[in-house]
């Protein structure tokens, strides 16, 4: 779990107080003497009864450490409560798990101190500070922000979801089909392993360019071929094993039925297969690296409403976040005489850059 730089800042934020720490609960009474050697063996044992930790109750304990500096010894201590520990991490994260609170207690814990001895030294006064506050401002109320707009997404009604699903209803179409799959190339089979104590053979000759270009065209002659003879009724399952035989790969398995597919489970260019009647074969779809694809069309039907509906209330509110978060973000002119020319997302960083502090300060402990 990563935390913001922002997120550090927040700590701050929640008062401690001198409260008491919890008291301790007393030790369980030992069983009565001869209890165990009559307990049933196969019976469950009794859970331990659940420690209750109420709101008031300190759920963090600092030990000589306190804003009165009177006071010394086991006197001097600070406490968190956990209504105020709980404040602070819905605040962060609602929903947060139990492991990801122990690490925020810990940190928390240090930042407290640490934050204590930086205003001894002045350090909030500094220039570095008040704009660290200023952007961490920024960050937050642009996080503020984006939950709000969240929100706003999900109110989406039953007229805004029967609408959605009148204009996209090709989209809730769902078909079963049959695909033939015709491989690009013909592969040279691998020799066959030795025998104990024999030498192995050498690796087949690579085809030769003539070679590989005459068994490109045999393998898209055939896929023509296969193709008409899938629309007139053939078993698919036997064209897909007379393609990988041809193709050199008769040990691979043949399975050519597709269920419950739908449009955007196909690749866009094979998408079209989806307008097909039933037992309508395609035309062949080639693709210059994994080969030629033949699909018949076995059944179709259109999904009802009732059980999409998640599904468009999720595209609904998707597409109503992304676009009110797209008006913040154009727009915008930078100086690449200044910044250099734009890097694309994938584009490593220049040679000696380090990431920004900021990444390294919500690293997790």
């Amino acid at each position: 779990m990563r935390y913001p730089y922002f997120a550090c800042l927040l700590l701050a934020s929640l008062a401690f107080g001198q409260a008491a720490p919890p008291p301790t609960p007393p030790p369980a009474a030992p069983p009565a003497a001869g209890a165990a050697a009559g307990q049933n063996a196969s019976a469950p044992s009794e859970k331990a009864p659940e420690v209750k930790v109420a709101p008031d109750d300190a759920v963090i304990t600092i030990r000589g450490f306190c804003t009165d500096t009177t006071l010394t010894g086991d006197a001097c201590k600070t406490t968190i409560t956990k209504a105020q520990f709980e404040k602070l991490a819905e605040a962060l994260q609602p929903g947060m798990a139990p492991p990801i609170r122990r690490q925020l207690a810990t940190r928390y814990s240090s930042a407290l101190k640490m934050s204590v001895d930086a205003e001894k030294r002045g350090l909030d006064k500094s220039t570095s500070f008040e704009e660290k506050m200023y952007f961490a401002r920024l960050q937050i109320l642009a996080q503020e922000l984006g939950s709000a707009l969240q929100k706003d997404s999900n109110n989406i009604t039953d007229a805004d979801v029967d609408e959605y699903y009148k204009k996209n209803q090709g989209n809730y179409e769902e078909a079963t089909l049959s695909r033939i799959i015709v491989p690009h190339t013909k592969t040279t089979p691998a020799p066959a392993a030795p025998k104990a104590g024999e030498k192995a053979p050498p690796p087949p000759p690579q085809p030769s360019d003539e070679q590989r270009k005459a068994d490109e065209e045999a393998m898209t002659k055939l896929a023509d071929a296969l193709r008409e003879r899938a629309a007139k009724g053939e078993d698919p399952d036997k064209l897909q094993k007379e393609a990988y035989t041809a193709a050199g790969m008769k040990g691979n398995t043949v399975n050519t039925k597709l269920e419950k597919q739908r449009r955007n489970t196909l690749p866009a260019s094979h998408q079209k297969v989806m307008d097909l009647k039933p037992g309508e074969a395609s035309e062949v779809i080639s693709d210059a690296n994994s080969g030629h694809y033949i699909y018949i069309l076995v059944s179709k039907e259109t999904l009802p409403i009732e059980s999409v509906s998640p599904e468009i209330r999720r595209m609904i509110s998707g597409q109503r976040y992304r676009d009110a978060m797209q008006s913040y973000s154009k727009d915008v002119d930078l100086n690449e005489a200044y910044f250099g020319p734009a890097r694309g997302p994938g584009a490593m960083p220049p040679r000696g850059a380090r990431p920004p502090a900021a990444e390294h300060a919500s690293d997790p402990d």
